[in-house]
């Protein structure tokens, strides 16, 4: 069953273009089963990362190398507060997907 992560974070003030930039040299084929990659811009400074995946399996096994990604990222992210640190992440099983 298809799996999506969906990460929250927010660069801190004149580090958009280093964000995206680190961004674009993440290589998703070094993640078995990782199939979809979306970086979106939510709003000032404020932006969404959105993975999909074959499995939840692949997921979580894709976990470590995403906390290595994390933690090149770190310096450049704001505390979002509320005891959240600098991501706020969601992931789980699609329950629903719908095609045009």
């Amino acid at each position: 069953m298809t799996a999506m992560n969906v990460v929250h974070m927010r660069v801190k003030p004149g580090m958009e273009e280093e964000f995206v930039r680190l961004h674009q040299d993440f290589d998703l084929k070094t993640m078995p089963g990782g199939r979809n990659f979306w970086l979106v811009k939510s709003g000032e400074r404020s932006f969404v990362v959105v993975g999909e995946w074959d499995s939840r399996d692949a997921l979580v096994a894709a976990r470590p190398a995403m906390i290595a990604s994390l933690d090149r990222l770190r310096p450049i992210l704001e505390d979002l507060g509320g005891g959240r640190g600098v991501t706020e992440p969601w992931s789980g099983d699609v329950a629903l997907h719908l095609n045009p």
